[in-house]
């Protein structure tokens, strides 16, 4: 039987749409570090555009993985920092990240 991915009640469906993107993961792995005001991440990704960076975290704003806090300020500061819904996410990350130095590793 087929399994339908695009299934709302599908896990791995489920977690391709949230994480999915290509610059979700770094955007985790930032954020992983501490919160951070949107042109650290600007200069953490370089080759990212001001408006995919601002699409990126929206969308994981909307899957409450993010936090994203606006102070009354002239000018206004914005900072984005994990929820707690996104700091489960700290281990997948780490493991991502000892899976990636170990395939460096065997295929270079």
């Amino acid at each position: 039987m087929k399994k339908e991915f695009l299934n709302p009640d599908c896990p791995i469906g489920v977690t391709i749409k949230v994480l999915g993107g290509k610059w979700k993961l770094l955007i985790l792995f930032s954020l992983n570090q501490g919160t951070k005001r949107f042109n650290e991440l600007r200069r953490e990704m370089p080759a990212v555009t001001q408006r995919m960076l601002t699409t990126q975290l929206r969308e994981l704003e909307a899957d409450k993985i993010i936090s994203r806090k606006v102070y009354p300020e002239v000018p206004p500061r914005v900072e984005y920092a994990l929820t707690d819904m996104g700091k489960t996410l700290t281990p997948v990350l780490e493991a991502l990240k000892k899976w990636g130095a170990c395939y460096i590793r065997k295929v270079s």
